[in-house]
């Protein structure tokens, strides 16, 4: 069991966006703790509310639209409740955040030094000129050749590449404990994925920060990953160490996310294809297992009424036994089929 100092506790998280005149459930039932230097990865298909989920953390929704319930405590604060003002102090400073889409995240009228110069002088008492310092740092820290010509550019005038640099020279300038990093490698080519990756774990190892990972691609979860929630329809559906996932992963859903991508360490007839989509915020289920309509083989009694989360082994979590039943289409039984034909 890990014993790291916790760095941030999720408790019973329930988010709700407004949509007309009523509010609907964008994430339910979240509960997760981050702990110092650790990698935690947040995975599954567009839509399944991880980003909201990050987002959640740092309060980053429209109030007049959006609900947030449950416990997010940090520093013994329960950044579910605090204001505006008191979120601006955590924000950049306590909590960094790398955006998924580096372009929109920057301020195409400002140069690449102010940007980089304005969470310093939001969050600290340097001088301007300890800032300006401190800002040819960072972008030498990213790994940006030339810090000084870029710290004059515009964002429109880099790569895609050296746009995220950027963005993430923003989050850690404060050496925040805890970094929230939204698909930070999406956009990027596979040589920068890699720079991008090894770049947050050299950050991490300088500062024992606690990062929380939201990526759809298994392969970075695989690389960089401690621990891996992986989510559904709103909800975390498996809760496991890096290692315990990928070698027994136990939820139907893991099983086909895993099953779905090409495996080069090994042969494979086939890849699995994962049927249907995600169900949209309106019509999602709110009662059963909410992948069971995209596994209607397996027989609708081994699904729980009100899916919980069970611990099956020390820190691995899986929602609703379904798992022990489980088959791919064109498999027989699960789990409990083969202990009774065993």
């Amino acid at each position: 069991m890990n014993t790291s100092k916790e760095l941030l506790k999720i408790e019973n998280l329930h988010t709700s966006f407004r949509i007309k005149d009523q509010y609907y459930a964008a994430i339910e039932d979240i509960n997760l703790t981050l702990r110092e230097n650790e990698v935690l990865a947040i995975v599954g298909e567009s839509g399944c509310g991880k980003s909201t989920l990050a987002t959640s953390i740092v309060g980053l929704h429209v109030a007049n639209n959006t609900k947030v319930d449950g416990q997010i405590l940090y520093n013994d604060q329960n950044l579910a409740t605090l204001k505006e003002d008191q979120l601006n102090k955590i924000r950049g400073n306590d909590i960094g955040f790398i955006f998924q889409d580096p372009l929109a995240a920057l301020n195409p009228l400002m140069r690449i030094g102010d940007q980089i110069a304005e969470t310093l002088k939001y969050h600290t008492k340097l001088s301007e000129q300890e800032r300006q310092k401190r800002v040819l740092e960072l972008l030498d820290q990213v790994g940006i050749s030339h810090p000084e010509r870029v710290a004059r550019q515009y964002p429109h005038q880099l790569s895609g590449g050296m746009r995220q640099r950027v963005v993430i020279a923003i989050a850690i300038a404060c050496k925040p404990k805890i970094m929230i990093a939204d698909e930070p490698t999406t956009a990027l080519d596979v040589t920068i994925q890699a720079q991008i990756l090894d770049l947050l774990n050299d950050l991490q190892e300088e500062t024992n920060s606690g990062i929380i990972l939201i990526t759809h691609d298994l392969g970075v979860v695989a690389e960089v990953a401690d621990r891996v929630a992986v989510m559904y329809a709103g909800q975390i559906i498996e809760l496991a160490s890096v290692e315990e996932l990928f070698s027994h992963p136990k939820h139907p859903y893991t099983r086909s996310l895993l099953n779905s991508i090409p495996q080069v360490d090994h042969d494979q007839d086939r890849l699995e294809v994962i049927h249907g989509m995600v169900p949209t915020l309106t019509k999602m289920p709110r009662t059963g297992c909410r992948f069971a309509p995209r596994i209607p083989w397996i027989d609708p009694s081994k699904h729980e009424d009100n899916p919980s989360l069970h611990e099956i082994s020390p820190e691995h979590f899986v929602r609703c036994t379904c798992w022990k039943d489980f088959h791919f289409e064109h498999e027989e039984g699960g789990l409990n089929h083969e202990l009774h034909t065993n």
